[in-house]
């Protein structure tokens, strides 16, 4: 477990030279109440979980603006979590290694969505899979987002308002 941790600590920390108020400050801004949403509805099954529609769940995501800004965001928030393994040294490393997987399942996901957009485009046929990769996007971004709060509310409370503003 203790080479893993240092694999994920050398290669989060070269993600990004720019300091913590640049990074924080390039985030763009995400509906957190419709990705919680979304998220939640996904990740946290409850009775009725087949109700959300796909109109609903792009809604919801911003549309093609959030998605955009889902994917941006995902490597400003592995980023953070760089600077907060430099405090939290093992469970920093963790965590950002969590968070990057996370992020790999973000971009296949908003992979899927636009081969699916482009096929519906060109063929006039929906995509079945399309409203559970907004899903899939929606749930890894979420992670990623928690993620990083509960690492900074352990390794720099201080910073924890300014972060949870931010993202």
């Amino acid at each position: 477990m203790g080479g893993t941790a240092v694999y994920a600590r050398r290669s989060s920390i070269r993600l990004d030279g720019r300091n913590w108020e640049d990074i924080l400050s390039a985030m763009e801004p995400m509906d957190v109440d419709g990705l919680h949403c979304v998220a939640t509805d996904y990740l946290d099954p409850q009775k009725g979980q087949i109700s959300m529609e796909p109109e609903v769940i792009w809604h919801l995501l911003g549309g093609e603006l959030g998605l955009r800004r889902m994917r941006n965001n995902a490597d400003l928030l592995l980023s953070l979590a760089a600077h907060a393994a430099q405090w939290n040294t093992e469970e920093g490393a963790i965590v950002a290694e969590r968070m990057r997987r996370d992020a790999l399942r973000l971009r296949s996901a908003l992979r899927q969505i636009r081969l699916g957009m482009f096929s519906q485009i060109f063929t006039g046929r929906h995509w079945v899979s399309v409203p559970f990769q907004l899903q899939e996007a929606a749930s890894a971004y979420y992670l990623m987002r928690q993620r990083l709060l509960a690492l900074y509310e352990t390794s720099h409370v201080g910073l924890l308002p300014q972060l949870a503003q931010a993202i």
